[in-house]
């Protein structure tokens, strides 16, 4: 047996959903039964859940191909498929004498540092109460966000809060292959990924099904999320048996195995690099990259150009001159104010005017 854990286990909508968009109450059942043997070894779970949407859809005729493409729909939509979702997750985790908690964020949760603190409280109080909180995004007031990674961040940043020992993204494939075994046959699962690099992110190609939205890029995207964090993440099929435990305990073959970094950031820096959405860029100098790479701070002399229009403590992205984007970070004046200092040295500004672009507090080199 190994030694207790606390997991997140993600599941997707084309993973507890028919072609329909109906809740495969099977399913939910099997991913409940799961959970309660990983309970019953001493484990912790949180669950993340897509399938709000979906699951509303066929309540209001609106199923299969019928599916609207306005937002504001969706959103509405959402209010009734929630309600049927964790009322399947309820009777399901009962039947197991598991009590289930309903927790709903936004991408607004990761970027307002209270918001983040309250939710960490929140899930950490529900796991020591023996509860298993079933996260999914709060899709009826997530505004633009409503197809943020089909919950693959959210869940990697999840494992964050609760400083998760694993991350288990449950999908309708093995894991991540070789190739995409829907068209090539002979595509292999690859069962370990020490790193992820750009020819791992180009092999796993675009987005998901039509009533999910999430792919296996995005899956690879969390899991890198997950690394930083120094959480392991695993990628496999729902419909593998036993899936979450073997999943745990690291059975060959389960899926896919992506391995946490030795070095890891710190939540802030996590929450700068992948919570927050970049409002615009910063240009640097090749003196300002290499400065910014060991530490220091982004000062106005190593801007080139700024582009975007962005108010002060907003995310930035920061590029060198051949585009790359190697760093983000929090700026310290708005657009304007930066244009009208870039380049100039420290001794050359007027009295209060900004030479700290970035403080290096502020910032983070982005993991390649």
């Amino acid at each position: 047996m190994s030694d207790p854990r606390t997991i997140v286990v993600k599941v997707g909508t084309s993973s507890i959903t028919d072609a329909e968009g109906v809740i495969d109450r099977a399913s939910i059942e099997k991913l409940a039964a799961d959970v309660a043997t990983a309970r019953g070894r001493g484990h912790r779970v949180v669950v993340v859940t897509s399938g709000a949407i979906a699951a509303g859809l066929p309540e209001i005729g609106m199923g299969g191909d019928r599916r609207p493409n306005d937002t504001i729909t969706l959103q509405a939509v959402a209010t009734i498929g929630q309600i049927a979702l964790m009322e399947q997750y309820r009777s399901a985790l009962a039947a197991h004498s598991l009590v289930a908690g309903q927790v709903l964020l936004v991408p607004l949760d990761f970027i307002v540092r209270t918001q983040y603190v309250h939710a960490s409280q929140t899930l950490r109080r529900l796991l020591e109460l023996g509860v298993v909180p079933v996260v999914n995004e709060n899709d009826a007031i997530a505004d633009d966000e409503i197809r943020w990674g089909d919950n693959d961040r959210i869940a990697a940043l999840v494992a964050n809060l609760v400083d998760a020992d694993r991350l288990i993204l449950l999908t309708d494939t093995a894991g991540v292959h070789t190739a995409d075994p829907r068209v090539d046959s002979e595509a292999s699962l690859i069962e370990e990924i020490v790193e992820i690099d750009h020819q791992t992110e180009a092999v796993a190609g675009g987005a998901g099904s039509v009533r999910g939205s999430g792919g296996m890029a995005s899956k690879l995207t969390a899991a890198k999320i997950a690394a930083w964090s120094g959480v392991s993440t695993v990628i496999a099929s729902a419909d593998r048996t036993d899936v979450v435990i073997d999943a745990v305990d690291g059975v060959a073959g389960v899926g896919t195995m992506v391995r946490a970094r030795t070095s890891r950031l710190p939540a802030r820096k996590l929450w700068i690099a992948f919570a927050v959405v970049a409002q615009g860029s910063v240009i640097v100098d090749a003196g300002a990259r290499d400065a910014l790479e060991h530490g220091k701070s982004l000062l106005a002399a190593g801007v080139r150009e700024v582009r975007g229009d962005f108010d002060d403590g907003a995310p930035v992205e920061v590029a060198d001159v051949d585009g790359e984007i190697f760093a983000k970070g929090l700026v310290r004046h708005s657009a304007d104010e930066l244009r009208a200092v870039a380049g100039r040295r420290s001794n050359d500004l007027p009295a209060g005017a900004p030479h700290v672009v970035v403080h290096a507090d502020d910032l983070v080199a982005l993991p390649r």
